[in-house]
């Protein structure tokens, strides 16, 4: 019962779920990790990770651990902490597989965060390479792949590019409905960065809003930080920019509250 309710906030279409039952098994943890990350409640997840680690320090699950912690740092600024924590994970990763895919493009992050493109590029293409040798990869790992080369073509003023890896993104996501809805929400994130990199504001607009509604109905705290810096930016269709702000700076509280860490770089 609590492994179904953790899929379902974690993977599922209960992200929201909070408080969320008791883990024990490594899977266990690893789920409950993923969905209160996905939250912004930093602290409960790297308490969950750490657990897991303990109860298993090798093999997929730990590799799958430290690069969920590497996520963690990434989305508030850390790419250069989460580096070390991706390579100890691809380290520890089989292959091939969803844990060396999951070290990989999150190793592609990392190196985008600090502006190391190519390196990410050639890290993309390896993790394209590992999922293409993977039996029934899970659909999160191609939807992590697009986001990535999504942004990757963004940072490379390829605007065209980056709107096809984000439609790709936001197709899978859909396809999994009702699975991966946190999924499918970034993945319109996404895309409203990549619209707004290609030249195309108003719908970016549309399309964002639409997305900070859903973070609201989903309580992704941190999806909703995002969407609420990129809408002070460029401006809402359907809220002031004080609104926008005030939701910006809420959901930076929340964040700080919940244990998180900003950091640059």
């Amino acid at each position: 019962m609590a492994t179904t309710t953790l899929t379902a906030a974690a993977f599922g279409g209960d992200p929201g779920r909070w408080p969320l039952p008791a883990a024990h098994t490594p899977e266990q943890l690893w789920l409950r990790a993923v969905a209160a990350g996905g939250q912004g409640r930093y602290s409960s997840a790297r308490v969950d990770l750490a657990a897991m680690r303990r109860l298993q320090p090798s093999g997929a699950r730990a590799s799958l651990a430290l690069s969920t912690a590497a996520s963690f740092l990434r989305q508030l600024g850390g790419h250069r902490l989460a580096r070390g924590w991706d390579g100890r994970a691809l380290a520890l990763a089989p292959a091939p597989g969803e844990a060396m895919v999951d070290a990989l493009v999150g190793l592609a992050a990392d190196a985008l965060g600090i502006g190391r493109l190519a390196a990410a590029a050639r890290l993309l293409g390896l993790a394209a390479d590992v999922l293409g040798d993977t039996d029934a990869p899970a659909p999160r790992l191609a939807i992590r792949q697009a986001w990535v080369s999504a942004e990757l073509a963004m940072a490379g003023g390829q605007g065209e590019s980056a709107l096809n890896h984000a439609r790709r993104g936001v197709e899978l996501a859909e396809a999994a409905l009702p699975e991966l809805r946190r999924h499918r929400v970034k993945s319109d994130v996404v895309l409203a960065a990549a619209l707004c990199s290609a030249g195309s504001p108003g719908r970016s607009r549309e399309v964002a809003d639409a997305a900070l509604a859903d973070t609201q109905t989903y309580g992704l705290v941190p999806l909703r930080w995002a969407l609420a810096c990129l809408l002070f930016d460029i401006g809402s269709a359907t809220l002031t920019s004080p609104q926008v702000s005030a939701i910006r700076d809420e959901c930076a509280a929340a964040i700080t509250r919940r244990g998180g860490q900003w950091c640059r770089g």
